[in-house]
């Protein structure tokens, strides 16, 4: 038993005077409501030296090796991220012009092509002009591992350039399933007021809910946690995200 005690031990991971604090006031075995549990993390990551990000997962029931199972989709938060993105859109004259008026920090066609190639990849987001995909299929290899290949599905294929670029500089997030049916998400920083971080959570959970596949089975909605940058998990009671908006609780 000794020996079982000390082999614990060495495998559990050490944990600074900050994250024992903020552990100290959550039940792992307690659901907490949305605002109660947005009240907690915060105020675990005030005494930080930076402005944490707000995360969220939500663990589905989804099998992603099926076609119909698969979860993919973008959503814009009513109250950003709090993030800087970086855009860069594949485009030529008019929708070129459109994009960097909308903000886009790179905007090219063969020349974009070949910074990519050559290995610099400054920007989080990838736009692209249907007529531009041609060009942008070469990049398959470098943009997809990435999850940086525009996609029709998530609006990052299209002709109204200045209306993506805007959206993504506004707080737009990407949201799929991993391997595991997790999805991961940044949702705002731990600086927002929680109604804020509240309205941003409340959009992100009713995405997924809209998004669900046709081959999901039921208690699509298995378990919600959110934690911040450095601070801990706490497991959400899924009815207190229930929104005048949907009507919808976990499906």
């Amino acid at each position: 038993m000794a020996n079982q005690k000390v082999e614990k031990m060495k495998n559990e991971p050490k944990r600074g005077k900050k994250m024992k604090a903020a552990l100290a006031t959550v039940d792992r075995n307690k659901f907490y409501a949305l605002e109660e549990a947005l009240t907690i993390i915060q105020a675990a990551a005030k005494n930080r030296k930076f402005d944490e990000t707000v995360e969220v997962a939500i663990n589905t029931n989804l099998d992603v090796t099926q076609a119909d199972q698969t979860l993919r989709g973008m959503v814009s938060l009513p109250n950003g991220t709090g993030a800087t993105l970086r855009v860069a859109v594949f485009a030529k004259d008019e929708k070129a012009k459109e994009a960097k008026a909308a903000g886009a920090d790179i905007v090219g066609a063969d020349d974009l092509l070949e910074i990519i190639n050559s290995g610099k990849i400054d920007f989080d987001r990838c736009i692209a002009t249907p007529d531009m995909m041609g060009l942008v299929g070469r990049l398959g290899k470098v943009l997809g591992p990435r999850g940086l290949m525009p996609n029709p599905k998530l609006g990052t294929v299209t002709m109204d350039v200045a209306k993506a670029v805007k959206e993504a500089k506004g707080g737009a997030v990407e949201f799929r399933a991993e391997k595991a049916g997790v999805v991961h998400a940044g949702i705002g920083k731990a600086s927002f007021k929680t109604e804020a971080l509240a309205e941003n959570i409340r959009a992100f959970y009713d995405a997924i809910l809209r998004a669900k596949p046709q081959g999901a089975k039921s208690g699509y909605i298995k378990k919600i946690t959110l934690t911040s940058t450095m601070g801990p998990g706490v497991k959400i009671a899924l009815e207190s995200l229930t929104t005048a908006a949907t009507g919808k609780k976990a499906a």
